[in-house]
Order: structure tokens, then sequence, then C-alpha cells
């Protein structure tokens, strides 16, 4: 009901010219929205209230308030639940049923919000950016994680679940996801989504074919192989990766720094096969409480003790730890502690997920461009703060309060 003394408004305004999404718009144009929907063929051929554009926005507004229903995340997505302060006596847009929702995700699809993400999703920091940079590369590191998925018959059928115990599985399929994430401002820039059935390391390759030269891929020692190690270096990027305990390089010669160079080899017990020429750094960590950590062997390839030496890569590779802290705010604040992701089938599944993504990345957007302005080091701003605020740049609607806010 309008308050005492207010006038309805008089508009023919569709609610699909009425949605207004604050930050997301900025990161995610309409235009680039626009061009992304032709691209994949979801321009509509006729009217429709819920026009893929305004889907789009709707897909990661469902991320940004993912303990919402339908109606909640469109109504704070609509500024047609504000009284405009014109004369008239007509009534505002109505909102859309749930039925008209769902079916118009299913028409989007997931492809557009992967498109979009694509076109958008690059590495943030700059020169200055504090922990950004290793001799002049930046530094970014690889990690998979899984998403707890509505149980039904298509998603245990396309994603499959893990084993909890002997003969029997866990309570609700997993999608597993891939992704590459700049160390130093969270931002995750590429990603793969796939089975959880399908293994990290294969969910990996056409990540590793997308590295640029200027980077630094920090990873940890399930994504270490020849074949994989052949593949991220011939893009030109360095790596700094934990070696397997049965990866045994052929050691070459002992640099003054205590690191080695050395040979890995296609086969470790053959001489003949294809080898590549690498730097070994071994090291054990001080747990602060007199017991050490470790051993952990690193294998790179910066050889050169003079241009990085063994303790600056040991301390870089404690940046490899900031994609799962990126992990952890896009599946615990993000999306919520234990949340198993709404949707029920594979298609809306990633769909959800991609919207994760560009909410993810939205944010992380908004922390950067504070922290440079400030001189400050990203890790200094707070997501959960942030998250407040890209929900409140998002919930436009009046006397609508964010469902569990």
């Amino acid at each position: 009901m309008a308050r005492a003394g207010q006038v309805k408004v008089v508009s023919d305004r569709r609610l699909s010219d009425l949605v207004s999404v604050g930050l997301l718009t900025r990161v995610f144009p309409p235009d680039l929205v626009d061009e992304v929907i032709a691209g994949c063929g979801r321009t509509e051929q006729r009217h429709r209230s819920l026009p893929a554009s305004v889907m789009v926005y709707f897909a990661i507004g469902l991320a940004l308030h993912a303990d919402g229903s339908y109606d909640e995340v469109m109504a704070l997505m609509t500024e047609g639940l504000a009284w405009a302060e014109s004369e008239g006596e007509a009534e505002p847009p109505k909102l859309p049923s749930r039925s008209a929702i769902f079916q118009a995700r299913v028409r989007l699809g997931a492809e557009p919000l992967k498109v979009l993400f694509e076109r958008v999703a690059v590495p943030l920091a700059t020169g200055s950016t504090p922990g950004a940079w290793l001799a002049g590369r930046r530094l970014v590191s690889i990690d998979g994680t899984t998403f707890d998925v509505a149980d039904t018959d298509v998603n245990n059928a396309f994603f499959g679940r893990p084993g909890v115990m002997k003969g029997e599985r866990s309570a609700f399929p997993q999608a597993r996801m891939v992704a590459l994430a700049e160390c130093s401002t969270h931002a995750i820039f590429d990603a793969e989504i796939g089975a959880y059935t399908t293994s990290e390391p294969a969910m990996s390759k056409p990540l590793l074919d997308r590295l640029e030269a200027d980077m630094v891929l920090l990873a940890d020692r399930g994504f270490t192989s020849f074949d994989a190690w052949k593949q991220a270096i011939a893009t030109g990027a360095d790596l700094i990766w934990r070696a397997k305990s049965n990866v045994k390089p052929r050691r070459i010669e002992t640099l003054a720094d205590g690191s080695w160079l050395a040979e890995m080899r296609k086969n470790n017990s053959r001489l003949d096969t294809e080898h590549i020429a690498i730097r070994v750094v071994e090291y054990s960590i001080d747990d602060g409480r007199g017991a050490e950590m470790g051993p952990f062997r690193l294998f790179t390839t910066l050889l050169d003790p003079n241009e990085v030496s063994a303790v600056e890569l040991a301390d870089s590779y404690r940046q490899r730890w900031e994609i799962e802290s990126a992990f952890g705010e896009l599946k615990t604040y993000q999306r919520g502690s234990k949340a198993v992701l709404r949707s029920k089938s594979p298609e809306l599944v990633k769909q959800e997920i991609w919207g994760h993504l560009c909410c993810h990345y939205a944010i992380r957007t908004l922390m950067f461009e504070a922290a440079d302005t400030a001189k400050l080091d990203p890790d200094r701003v707070s997501f959960i703060a942030a998250l407040k605020i890209t929900r409140r740049s998002l919930s436009q609607a009046r006397g609508f309060p964010p469902s569990g806010h």
C-alpha cells in the first residue's frame, strides 16, 4: 500500500526498463551484455517481459542474494517497486511469477554467463599493487573446489557424487570447478566447470593453455606432472609448483643459494626419455611453536638465483593459498556456509556457478579499486564489507528489505 499522501505513478515502462543493478552494470555494462546475448543466439524474436538481458543480471543477483527466493531477488533488482515522483493512478509494473522467472532462466541457459565472465574477467593488479609481482611477473594460482548441487536424478547422472564410506555416497551430487586467480587481489579470472567425476588435472588442461607469458603460476603437487609442466611452459609463463614425492629429477648442479638445477624426465627411471630443465628448492617452515612443517620441494622455471633467490621462491609459494581464500569468499560468505546450489538441472547449475563467479569478480573489482585509491594492499579490504556494499547497490526497491540481510 502507498504511504499517505503519495500518488501512484502512471507509467507504461516495462519491468525490463526498470532494472537497476548498481555495481553490476558498471562491471558488466548493458551494451556488452546485449552483445554477448546476441553472440550466443539468445536475442528474443518477440517481446518478452523477462528478456535475456534482464535474466543475465538476475542470474548474478541470485548469487549476490543466494538465500533469497526468485521473487525476492527480482524485487530487489527492480526500481518499479518504488513509487516515482509523478502524478497518476496506475499501478507500478507487476513482478513476474516464479514460474515465469524459472522459464526465463531455462531460455537463457549457462552460455551467456560463461561468455560474459570470459569477456570481462582479467587480472586486476597494477604495477604498484603490493604482493602482485615476482621479478616483474604476475603471481597467479590454480586450484579446484566443489559445489554441492540439488539432489535430482539429472544432476546425479551428470555430475556424480563422491564416496564417503565403503559402499556409501555423499548426500549431494557435486559440481567441480578448477580456476585461475590472481594472488594479490583474489580475482578469479578464468575457470572451467564440470562433473565431479572429472579430475582436477584433467579439467586444468584448457586453463594451462590460456596462461600468459608475463605470469608465474603457482600450483600444488596434485597438478604436477611432466605433461602438464610441458603444456604450461609452452605459453611462455613461468611456474613454481610443489613436487610430488615420486617425481625424482636428475640433479645437474647445486647453486650458491642451496637450490639446484635438474632435469625433470617424462619417465623417472630412464635417462633417454624427454626431459626439461628445472630448478629445485627444498625447505621446511618453522610453525612458530618449535616444530617444522615440511619438507617442501618446489620445481620452478626460474633458473637464475641472481634473478630470484631460493628464499624468494619459497616466500612467493606461500601465496598459492590465496586462491583457497578466494574460494572461501565465494562459497562461505557470498553463497552461504554449507548451502546447496538451488538449480535442479545441470544447465542451470552451470548458470548458477557462472553467476557466482561474475558476482565475486564484481565484488573483487570494487575492493581493488578501493584499495588502489587508498594505496593499500587489497588484503586490507574486508570482503564481507564489500559484499554488503554490493548488496546495497543492488537493492533499489523501497519498502522491501533484503531477506536475511
